[in-house]
């Protein structure tokens, strides 16, 4: 199984940068200049860049309740998905499915003849008790299943599972939708360590990238929004957002307090532009030279813990709008000496200019 991605390797002591002219440099400066293209528009659809998890033999760390094993065979699913060109949301329907089914444990049996991590049955055509006890033949043929139903992207998750599972119990999938969200930021952002070689995500010989391709629609402290201490990245909801240079996860956190009673909002929800004041689920990169990065109204809470050492272009979260927020975007800080600059003069001036500008407001 192939992945297309150039591993970081030994992170604390160096870091290897992905040159868009496809030569490797090594040494992380201060700045530089730019080995990346102009910037793109921004991607469309859901699916993050295909940054490939952890190959199906790699034993991953346990995550909240999650054992190892549970960990790698989720790694497992997500990497048969990705490298079927499943949208991401199939990866969440899948990891749910089997979280119901199996505990996304490697079962010998199970209900009948059932077997593996979807507890799929020989008898009703899945393929053989030897075929069906491999990992990624079962999520093979989950993904396959699940491919041929007309509209299931836009099914609930329990009713998409349904569809391919025919399950006595039609709705007991719904409820490990967070958790299958959850689970896939862990095996698809803490353990990846990696960027894709697709020129999507390029590096600066600086050490600096964009956190996501997408249009800057609203400015650093603006006339209309002379507050504003950073930019917004207007992209659809779940695009991943990356590290925009290596360093140390400092502080992780929820901001989103009613505006109307001073009460918490809660981040797990949309934000609303005037009811809610904070950046929502949030989290701080700190870059040497006293440098820090922020991501605000990110979908979910972070896997990625404090202390977390993270690779440039390492996967952070998904953009979301929780905090206060019109809709889904990334609000975009960098903070030398410990205040706010422009993102878009940094960025630039470091060799990894923002998406185009569409609009201020």
């Amino acid at each position: 199984m192939t992945t297309r991605a150039v591993a970081w390797v030994a992170l604390a002591a160096s870091t290897i940068v992905l040159l868009c002219s496809g030569a490797i440099g090594a040494i992380i400066g201060t700045g530089a200049a730019s080995s990346c293209p102009p910037p793109s528009p921004a991607v469309s659809g859901t699916s993050p860049p295909r940054s490939g998890p952890p190959t199906p033999n790699a034993s991953q760390r346990p995550v909240g309740r999650w054992t190892s094993e549970q960990v790698t065979n989720a790694a497992t699913i997500v990497k048969v998905g990705a490298d079927l060109d499943v949208p991401r949301r199939g990866w969440v329907v899948a990891l749910a499915t089997a979280m119901q089914e199996s505990s996304l444990r490697n079962l010998p049996g199970g209900d009948r003849d059932s077997i593996g991590l979807f507890q799929q049955r020989p008898s009703q055509g899945w393929g053989t008790p030897t075929q069906l006890a491999d990992p990624v033949y079962a999520a093979t043929r989950f993904y396959r299943a699940l491919l041929q139903i007309d509209g299931w992207q836009n099914m609930p998750l329990t009713q998409a599972a349904q569809q391919v599972q025919r399950s006595a119990y039609p709705h007991a999938y719904a409820k490990w939708e967070d958790d299958a969200n959850a689970l896939l930021q862990a095996v698809g952002s803490a353990n990846w360590r990696a960027i894709p070689d697709d020129l999507e995500q390029c590096v600066s010989t600086g050490g600096w990238t964009a956190p996501l391709r997408a249009p800057v629609v609203s400015g650093f402290r603006t006339v209309e929004r002379p507050g504003h201490d950073g930019v917004d990245l207007g992209a659809v909801r779940g695009t991943v957002v990356r590290a925009a240079s290596p360093g140390r996860v400092v502080r992780i956190r929820c901001n989103a307090i009613d505006v109307r009673d001073g009460d918490d909002w809660g981040c797990d929800r949309d934000g609303d532009p005037n009811l809610t004041r904070g950046c929502g689920w949030y989290l701080d990169v700190g870059h040497r030279g006293n440098v820090t990065t922020r991501y605000c109204h990110l979908l979910h809470e972070p896997v990625l813990r404090v202390g977390d050492r993270v690779a440039a272009g390492q996967p952070l979260g998904y953009v979301g709008s929780s905090g206060r927020s019109s809709g889904p975007h990334l609000h975009f800080e960098v903070h030398v000496g410990g205040g706010p600059v422009d993102p878009e003069v940094w960025m630039r001036d470091h060799g990894a200019p923002l998406g185009i500008t569409a609009g201020r407001g």
